[in-house]
């Protein structure tokens, strides 16, 4: 269970029993987002930036994360600094995540995408649970190693 966060980030109004990370992007620096979750050495949180630019309405893309598509901007990549001497330089790794960061909510059918429906596939919500926390797993250890 992740620990609940400031009254900045609406903490009473979010589903908790479904979210796998908090995620929320930050209302005063529109090109910045936080990440938070749990990991096997403890609670880490990530500050994601992505850019501003905007696609047009008929490109569609799809998160690494949830597998779920989105049309226009649903989908961003996000980019955090590495840890240690790598981030000191400036290094960083990129993901293309749901721009809301509403991943666990898309994979549990809790929150629908724009475009009204998500894929549908073969795998449990369980095994999509797991997929999605595995990928961004992969990503954190991208950063953290």
């Amino acid at each position: 269970m992740i620990a609940r966060p400031r009254a900045s980030v609406a903490a009473d109004e979010r589903p908790w029993d479904d979210l796998d990370f908090l995620g929320w992007r930050d209302p005063g620096a529109p090109d910045r987002s936080y990440l938070v979750t749990e990991r096997a050495d403890g609670v880490v949180g990530v500050t994601l930036r992505f850019p501003s630019s905007r696609r047009g309405f008929l490109h569609r893309s799809m998160c690494s994360l949830c597998v779920t598509t989105h049309p226009s901007n649903g989908v961003s990549l996000m980019t955090a600094r590495k840890t240690g001497a790598a981030g000191r330089e400036g290094n960083s790794v990129g993901v293309y995540m749901c721009a809301d960061l509403a991943c666990s909510l898309y994979v549990r059918g809790k929150k629908v995408p724009e475009s009204g429906a998500r894929f549908e596939e073969s795998l449990t919500v369980e095994e999509q649970i797991a997929r999605m926390v595995g990928n961004l797993s992969a990503f954190l250890d991208k950063l953290y190693n």
